[in-house]
């Protein structure tokens, strides 16, 4: 058995935390633009970044190395805001149920006459598309990623990526063509 404090351990500990600090300041960024761009406030977006680190930090024995990190870490911060998602609807559910019968007189929500109707449309038919398809289409034109680096986040091959997405477009497509703006 070996002592705590024995030299080989500490060495291992001080590489994983060189690893990992170089991990975090290669890709914070793009994992909080990632997360803002998804969430509804830039504290939401804070938490899934702060979890998703963690989770990469408990993991990192499976972190691939070089650029593909990028990819795991974007794997992990997909499964981090699933969750986050499903927590707000629950709470929004909630809130729903304490309010009903309440009648609300907050008209503080921003006018929706200063944001453009298609933007408006487009987010409509977008929020009716399956989870899936949503985050097909963003982590292709949101992140800029590849059919070969979607596969290697959400688990797959290029090919079925590739298929997938052709779908998800068919049907932001027919979603678009249903709120009357044109493809």
């Amino acid at each position: 058995m070996q002592a705590a404090d024995d030299p080989v351990k500490r060495r291992d500990r001080d590489n994983d935390r060189v690893r990992f600090e170089g991990v975090y300041a290669t890709h914070y960024e793009l994992i909080l633009a990632y997360a803002l761009r998804r969430t509804q406030s830039r504290d939401d977006a804070t938490d899934v970044v702060a979890e998703t680190f963690l989770i990469a930090w408990r993991r990192l024995d499976q972190a691939p190395d070089g650029p593909v990190v990028r990819l795991w870490l974007y794997g992990i911060a997909r499964k981090v805001l699933a969750n986050h998602l499903r927590g707000a609807r629950r709470h929004e559910r909630l809130g729903a149920r304490l309010r009903a019968g309440v009648v609300s007189t907050d008209h503080s929500a921003r006018p929706a006459a200063a944001i453009s109707e298609a933007r408006i449309t487009i987010a409509r038919a977008f929020g009716r598309l399956k989870v899936d398809d949503r985050d097909l289409l963003a982590l292709v034109a949101a992140e800029g990623l590849s059919a070969s680096e979607v596969a290697k986040v959400i688990g797959g091959t290029a090919a079925t990526v590739r298929v997938r997405l052709h779908r998800a477009r068919a049907r932001f497509a027919r979603e678009l063509a249903a709120e009357g703006h044109e493809v």
